[in-house]
């Protein structure tokens, strides 16, 4: 399970996608975003997906790679469903007991779950083709007009960066604990809930010490390096707008006029 989690890994390949601007990219995903809480029916779910799919397909992002990610919030979909489906009043379809499956609920379920999904590939995606330090300077020159009013603008997307990239790190971290508790004869599986939960104490104690071990060697090498922040900070390669990334801009604008057009006209 914790190789499945693929959150803040990117995908080395070259695509159109991939070259286009980190600004582009990183704006495209909040109009992708604010269009799906926009949407109020199916219809305009199936326009999400089928943008959806053909940027993942221009990406050359493998789909199983991207389908993996979304192992590890089953739990997350199968809560969010169950929630939905049974505190949403409407015309009964089934009872057992006190639970009851209404119609309303049960459209209320499957909506939110499609949303939740469309939500993580499409977020995700934007970490499968940007690198870290391209998607640290997208965001800090979208970032850049706060800064006129005192906003440490660099120092957020660094760390914003610097989250993403170490997700993999201490995921990777906590499947090489698990396999060493495992071998002292650790066992995660057996027992009621409360059990299961107990036993993860050998895990998050020495994860916690090497997440604070991995900050601590990355702030004595920024040191060492002489960091200071974004003040008088020079790039050796800067970031151009070319024609590719107004198209790619225009067709994201043109997706979000549908959307809302659809919202409107619905």
């Amino acid at each position: 399970m914790i190789r499945d989690i693929t959150l803040g890994q990117y995908y080395s390949v070259d695509s159109p996608i991939h070259r286009r601007d980190p600004r582009i990219k990183i704006l495209s995903v909040v109009m992708y975003i604010a269009a799906l809480f926009i949407v109020e029916n199916f219809i305009g779910f199936v326009m999400a997906a089928a943008a959806l799919g053909l940027a993942v397909a221009v990406s050359k992002v493998p789909i199983g790679f991207i389908m993996r990610g979304l192992k590890p919030i089953i739990f997350i979909l199968i809560f969010t469903f169950s929630i939905n489906i049974f505190m949403i009043n409407g015309r009964v379809l089934w009872k057992l007991g006190f639970l009851e499956v209404t119609d309303n609920g049960l459209y209320t379920a499957a909506f939110m779950s499609v949303r939740l999904i469309l939500l993580i590939i499409g977020t995700s995606l934007l970490t499968f083709t940007t690198t870290p330090i391209k998607l640290t300077d997208g965001m800090e020159r979208l970032l850049y007009p706060l800064s006129k009013i005192g906003v440490p603008t660099h120092e957020i997307a660094m760390m914003m960066s610097i989250s993403l990239r170490f997700i993999p790190t201490l995921m990777e971290e906590t499947d090489k604990i698990i396999k060493a508790q495992q071998a002292r004869g650790a066992d995660f599986e057996s027992g009621n809930l409360i059990a299961r939960a107990k036993s993860l104490v050998p895990i998050l104690v020495p994860l916690f010490v090497s997440a604070f071990r991995i900050a601590l060697d990355l702030a004595m090498a920024m040191e060492a390096r002489c960091y200071s922040g974004g003040k008088n900070r020079t790039r050796m390669n800067g970031m151009k707008i070319n024609s590719g990334d107004l198209i790619f801009m225009a067709a994201n604008i043109l997706f979000f006029a549908a959307t809302i057009t659809l919202r409107i006209w619905r």
